[in-house]
């Protein structure tokens, strides 16, 4: 059985829900994990904030212009006047519930429970319409079996039990739908997997089934060599290895949630990013090979901050720097990069909301400095470290102010951090000049 991940814009229209169902109804058995229909999800945040400030007459009009979309897709899309009934009752007491949201005292489990509601919308919109089109299909409810531990790992153990739970009393059907996105946290309350996490909802599904391939669709070929918001003349990149792919997403590659490939890397299920809109492309495949050695794309991530810890106790001294780590772990706040010399370190982090009190307690022992709107350049491809042709990238950015660089941490990753400004020409001077020497 294979599991298929559909975007927001691949069900952000009745052209477009038309297309998944062309995709999807090849006679073989499925399960399919649908996001929130496009714009949803960033509606339903706005309308969270609101509620959030007290803003309640604002968040109110946001709901019903949000109904207004969703009752004109339902009659363009449902034909059936029973079946559109059906639709229209369920999504009007989805609405109700975000009338309700309103007037309730704001935390973040209420939050979660208004984000959750565009994953719930548009699979049951979806499954009414395969079930009006002849399609023998089933609603899996992802609050049934997708839960999240103390520590926000997916709990494979319990989704597996759980999942086959669901399965085992629900009708037979060729076509499985579910929601990505959406979960429940160890306390049984409405959490989610973060943006992005339909992706990471369809491999963690992927890997409890043992599915033969997990296939992620969105609205670009692939994954490409560059940013093509920033650089013309991208191209996609036939074959990634799990590590590859992992590099490209957590430095910056928007195709693929930065998880999406963990839980499916350890049995080798592969995974498959294609287009909606274009189904014949043969998109890219992640797998356990290694197809080419050198450089195959590049990443950028934005919203970096540095920061340099320097001490002279640093000066061989043991300890020093788990006591830095320690700070960044008391905050839960992960590093990206981080390079040393004997009275320094600079790391770096994305995450800033905690800034301040971890730069108070480092400075009880150490003098700091902060650069922020930085950007991680990340370069990508097996063992690019040996590749003969990698050196030639410094001479590339010999004019580009270049922060701090990460080289041998990683056999398939080398990074550079430089400020945001400069990110674009980075991008492009890359790309003009490196592929024209890698094929790929």
């Amino acid at each position: 059985m294979k599991v298929l991940k559909f975007g927001g814009t691949s069900v952000g229209s009745v052209e477009n829900m038309n297309n998944v169902r062309s995709i999807i109804n090849d006679g073989e058995k499925k399960i399919v994990v649908l996001s929130a229909m496009s714009g949803t999800t960033n509606s339903l945040v706005g309308i969270a904030s609101k509620i959030a400030s007290n803003a309640v007459t604002e968040a109110l009009e946001d709901v019903e212009n949000l109904y207004s979309k969703y009752t004109a897709v339902i009659d363009e899309l449902i034909v059936s006047s029973s079946i559109n009934t059906t639709v229209k009752v369920y999504v009007s007491e989805r609405f109700d519930f975000l009338r309700a949201c309103a007037s309730k005292p704001f935390s973040q489990v209420l939050e979660n429970e208004i984000l959750a509601q565009g994953e719930l919308l548009s699979t049951f919109m979806f499954n009414q319409f395969l079930q009006q089109e002849g399609i023998n299909s089933q609603l899996l409810p992802a609050l049934d079996f997708m839960r999240i531990n103390e520590v926000k790992e997916p709990d494979f153990a319990s989704i597996k039990k759980d999942l086959d739970g669901v399965l085992s009393n629900t009708p037979e059907a060729d076509i499985y739908i579910t929601q990505g996105f959406i979960c429940l946290d160890a306390n049984n309350e409405v959490s989610n997997l973060q943006r992005g996490g339909s992706d990471y909802t369809a491999t963690i599904v992927g890997a409890v089934i043992h599915a033969e391939e997990v296939q992620i669709w969105t609205d670009i070929d692939g994954m490409h060599n560059n940013d093509p918001r920033f650089v013309e003349g991208t191209k996609p990149i036939s074959n990634l290895s799990f590590d590859e792919a992992a590099e490209l997403a957590y430095f910056g590659a928007k195709i693929l949630h930065p998880q999406t490939v963990l839980p499916v890397r350890k049995d080798g299920i592969p995974v498959r990013l294609k287009n909606t809109m274009n189904p014949p492309a043969h998109g890219t495949l992640i797998s356990k090979n290694h197809v080419q050695s050198g450089i195959k794309a590049i990443a950028a991530k934005d919203g970096i901050t540095a920061i340099k810890i320097k001490s002279g106790r640093m000066l061989q001294a043991y300890g020093f720097l788990r006591k830095v780590f320690e700070i960044f772990e008391s905050y839960e706040t992960s590093i990206d990069m981080i390079t040393t010399s004997e009275v320094a370190v600079s790391l770096t982090i994305d995450d800033d909301k905690n800034l301040g009190k971890i730069i108070a307690e480092l400075e009880t022992f150490a003098s700091i400095e902060v650069d922020t709107n930085q950007s991680i350049v990340c370069l990508v491809g097996h063992s690019i470290v040996d590749h003969e042709e990698t050196f030639k990238m410094f001479q590339i950015l010999k004019d580009v102010d270049i922060r701090m660089i990460s080289y041998g941490g990683s056999r398939n990753n080398i990074s550079i951090l430089i400020d945001t400004e400069n990110k674009v020409g980075t991008l492009q001077k890359l790309n003009e000049y490196l592929f024209e020497l890698v094929a790929i």
